[in-house]
């Protein structure tokens, strides 16, 4: 289970390489600075997570709900040839779940989007196209805005 004496902090590398969007119930969703790629992330808020086994078990099943949400909506709003979703967290041990929709002509096809090519940025008409695209797809228990980080 996790460390409930500390308040929750958004790692300095995820708060880097994304921007916050807004919340579920349990996580904070993030899109990462990368235009070649849908790519977004869910933070669950729960201080000195590393694994989704520390979570307690009424949080493991609200993430993975979650998740599913986030998957139905990237389904919805971009219609990928595949959905990559993982958990790596190499590099940022916070907790931290990867949603990429994928494409077979996407820049890393069929590869792995980690370090294949270098991120582009968005500019600021592609990434208001790609969140309008997925604004009407999130469940309503997401909350637009970035909320105490």
């Amino acid at each position: 289970m996790s460390n409930t004496s500390h308040i929750f902090s958004l790692n300095a590398q995820l708060r880097n390489d994304a921007n916050v969007l807004g919340s579920f119930p349990l996580c904070k969703l993030l899109i990462i600075k990368d235009a070649q790629y849908p790519w977004f992330v869910l933070v669950p808020g729960r201080a000195n997570v590393t694994e989704i086994v520390q979570l307690s078990p009424s949080d493991r099943t609200q993430l993975l709900e979650e998740s599913c949400q986030l998957q139905e909506s990237l389904l919805a709003a971009y219609q990928p040839d595949k959905l990559n979703v993982a958990a790596l967290g190499n590099m940022v041990s916070q907790l931290h779940l990867h949603h990429i929709a994928r494409f077979r002509d996407d820049a890393a096809w069929p590869a792995p989007v980690w370090g294949k090519h270098p991120a582009v940025p968005y500019t600021d008409a592609q990434l208001a196209d790609r969140l309008e695209a997925l604004r009407p797809h999130l469940p309503e228990t997401f909350v637009w805005g970035k909320q105490d980080e």
